[in-house]
This record gives structure tokens, C-alpha cells and sequence, in this order.
């Protein structure tokens, strides 16, 4: 065999040895997904046995390298392991903004002391980051962001808002956009790393159409942040954040693949409607929308693969997660339309048990919400069309 059908049939050992039966099952809720953090007490054992199992070999960010906490893996043999991850169910051990955002941004800005620092930790699930990006008058137009950091000597004083910043509330740390010189737009921000447990931090949940809560308001209050905690140079801090949105537009994309592994859309429609005579979804039209969708989804999924291979080797646009954002996003809002089509009015129910407290009108329209986050549709159909068509201005 080669080195690759080797490291395969390995991955495949281990994982079917190590992978508790609990973490094959499908995700139901945002309970099932593992954010780690300081405080792990929610987790159930085989969550924390999955998590630690695989953070002992790198896996938890396969391609990251050994000295800081990953893998060390190879392009193709990180595709292996997603590979073999997803033929036995395996679910993700954790996600992470550290890992999807803040890592990548410091593997090429960050210094070594703050590799050292930070990334093992993310890595092993010990901390739990949130983004400071948008402010109340400063949405697609990020540039235009307020929040201040005062030079103060040995360190920077920080004052300002942020507003829709996911799970601020449970979060321990925070990468923050802020303003070091106010007579510049883009080339007066700086970027930096905090503790959110320090003096001058808090946080107001803003409740969202669901009834959920995964946004906040954060303000800041005269809050001490380090000097060793500035990430890249000072000033330059938009060139970190623009490398970071991409990562994050690529993390949102993934909403698309929702379905692309295990027919949940077609599972959950069958379990409202039931079969018709025929073995098949009474419903011809929904049943037509059913494998349109299903389509969509694995071309999608084909897609993304192509995309990360380009991007772990140095190939792909810059512009190209802007595309993977708009259309995952488009298909994750239209799996949940269909999913609420499937059970007719009784999907608009929400709060008994037989609804698990309406789970799924709930998780619709959040996703109403798909389409702001990240930077809004219409801003990537304009990237797209500026840096990917070439369209004129």
C-alpha cells in the first residue's frame, strides 16, 4: 500500500476504537456541538472523552502544526481524516472561532510568543473566543468602527461598543477591531486579544425573532489590554481583519452542507408526512424540491472540497469565500423552508414537548439572520461580481 492508503486504514482504526458511539449520532441541537471553554461542566462524558482524544493527536485542527497544538498533517491526508470522520459519523470534537478564525489570523500575523500561547489552548478546547467586529454604526461598513484603544504607556485603554457579537456571553476571550488613530479610515485600525473576564468588560444578550439569544451587545468600559496582546503591527490591524473575515465566510458556507451527509432533510420530511402507498413522499412538488435541494447541496459540498484543497495549497481567489458564504447561506435558509413546508401548519408550533419546544420553526427563522452575518449577501454578490466577474464599478 502507499504511504497515503497506510495512513487511511490507520485513521480508520482509530477512529472506529476511539470515536464513542454517542458522538456518530446526528447533531439534533446546539447542545450537541462542543465549544469548549473554561468551563466544560455542560459537557457530557463522551463529548469530553471525543474532545480530549482527539486534541491528544492534533486533530482537533489536523493541519495546524505539531509545535502548536495540531496534526502536522498533510493537504491530503487532512482530507483523508474528514473523509473517514464523515463514512463513520463521526461528529466535529470542537468547534471553535479560535480554530475557524482567530487561528488562521495568527499562523500569519501573530508572533511567536502568542502561537505559543495561544494556539495549543484553542486547540485543545480550553478557551472559548468571541469576535469583536461590528459596532451600532459600523455594520458592512466596518471601516468606520470606534471603539478606541489609547496608548497609555505600558498598555492600552479601551473604550467602546460592539454589537452582534455571538456568544459574548459564555465567551473567555475576544479578538477586537479597534481604532488607534482617528484621522484614518481603514489604516488607523489596530487589532487586539483580551481577556473578557477583565475589569470594564460586559455583555446585554440581544433577543433575537426565534426567541433565541446567541448575539450581544459587548461594551468596554476603560479596559486594560496588554501591549503584547497587539496582533500584527500597529495600525495595520485591517489587514488581519480582512484575512479573518475570509476564514469566517468559509465557516459560514459550511450552514450549506447541512444536509449533504446522511439525507436529514428527506428523514425529517418523511417523519412529518409519513409515506404514501407507493413508498415514496405523497407530495410530488415537495418531493421534486426535496432533490432539487439535494443536488444543489452535494454539488455544493463537491465545491467546497475543491475550494479547501485550492486553499491549502495557496491556490484559491481571494474572493472565492465570499462566494462559498452567499450560496451556503442561500441553501441553508432554503433546507429549513422546506424542512417547515414538510409539516405543513403544525410547524409553526413552539412550545410544547411534541415540538421539542419548536425546534424547528425556531432554527428557521434564525436563519433569517444568515444572510447579515459575515458581511451581508449584498455585499458579497458586489465582491463577486467586482473580484471574480471583473464587473465594472
Amino acid at each position: 500500500m502507499s504511504d497515503l492508503d497506510t495512513f487511511r486504514a490507520e485513521t480508520r482504526a482509530w477512529l472506529e476504537e476511539n470515536c464513542p458511539a454517542s458522538m456518530r449520532e446526528p447533531v439534533r441541537s446546539e447542545k450537541d456541538t462542543v465549544w469548549g471553554g473554561r468551563d466544560q461542566s455542560a459537557l457530557t462524558p463522551d463529548q469530553k472523552t471525543w474532545m480530549d482524544r482527539m486534541a491528544a493527536r492534533g486533530w482537533t485542527v489536523p493541519d495546524w502544526p505539531k509545535a502548536y497544538g495540531g496534526g502536522g498533517l498533510s493537504p491530503a491526508e487532512s482530507k483523508i481524516l474528514r473523509e473517514e470522520m464523515r463514512a463513520l459519523g463521526c461528529r466535529n470534537p470542537l468547534s471553535s472561532f479560535g480554530i475557524s478564525m482567530l487561528g488562521p489570523a495568527l499562523l500569519k500575523y501573530g508572533n511567536e510568543e502568542q502561537k505559543l500561547e495561544h494556539l495549543p489552548r484553542i486547540a485543545r478546547g480550553e478557551i472559548r473566543w468571541c469576535q469583536g467586529y461590528s459596532e451600532p454604526n459600523a455594520g458592512s461598513d466596518l471601516a468606520a468602527l470606534a471603539t478606541s484603544a489609547e496608548d497609555m504607556g505600558d498598555h492600552y485603554l479601551v473604550n467602546g461598543q460592539k454589537v452582534w457579537t455571538s456568544y459574548a456571553d459564555k465567551a473567555d476571550w475576544i479578538f477586537c477591531l479597534v481604532r488607534t488613530d482617528k484621522s484614518v479610515k481603514q489604516a488607523g485600525i489596530s487589532f487586539l486579544l483580551f481577556d473578557m473576564a477583565s475589569p470594564g468588560v460586559s455583555t446585554k444578550p440581544i433577543l433575537l425573532i426565534s426567541g433565541y439569544s446567541p448575539f450581544c451587545e459587548t461594551f468596554f468600559d476603560d479596559v486594560k489590554v496588554p501591549k503584547a496582546n497587539l496582533v500584527g503591527e500597529l495600525n495595520k490591524g485591517w489587514d488581519v481583519a480582512k484575512y479573518l473575515l475570509g476564514h469566517e465566510r468559509e465557516m459560514i458556507s459550511g450552514m450549506g452542507l447541512g444536509l449533504s451527509s446522511g439525507g436529514t432533510l428527506i428523514g425529517n420530511a418523511v417523519a412529518r408526512m409519513g409515506l404514501g402507498d407507493d413508498g415514496r413522499l405523497a407530495d410530488p412538488l415537495l418531493r421534486g424540491q426535496i432533490a432539487l435541494h439535494e443536488v444543489r447541496a452535494r454539488a455544493f459540498a463537491a465545491m467546497s472540497e475543491r475550494f479547501l484543497d485550492e486553499l491549502k495549497a495557496g491556490r484559491a481567489h481571494p474572493a472565492q469565500p465570499s462566494m462559498m458564504k452567499y450560496y451556503g447561506t442561500e441553501l441553508n435558509k432554503a433546507r429549513h423552508e422546506l424542512e417547515m413546508a414538510a409539516g405543513g401548519t403544525d410547524s409553526l408550533e413552539w412550545e410544547s414537548a411534541a415540538s421539542n419546544n419548536g425546534a424547528a420553526p425556531r432554527a428557521w427563522l434564525r436563519t433569517k439572520a444568515n444572510s447579515i452575518e459575515g458581511g451581508t449577501s449584498e455585499v458579497q454578490l458586489n465582491i463577486i461580481a467586482k473580484r471574480i466577474l471583473e464587473l465594472p464599478s
